[in-house]
């Protein structure tokens, strides 16, 4: 008889080029949108991480901009 496991824990930061992929584009875009300041980071340490809450503001700003055009 198996003893059932736990799900592994959801990572809640994630890094650059791996919110990227969730997003579905390239790094240099993640990049570019952090720059314009429509993608929040943290800082830990010398790492620039994204919280997974950020990556859900930054869907929600993308349908609001879809709906206003």
């Amino acid at each position: 008889m198996s003893t059932p496991t736990a799900p592994p824990p959801t990572r809640r930061l994630l890094r650059v080029e791996d919110a990227a992929t969730t997003l579905g584009f390239k790094r240099s875009t993640a990049y570019e949108e952090i720059r314009r300041g429509r993608l929040r980071t943290v800082q830990v340490g010398r790492r620039r991480l994204i919280p997974t809450e950020y990556i859900e503001e930054y869907v929600e700003l993308l349908k609001r901009e879809s709906h206003a055009h």
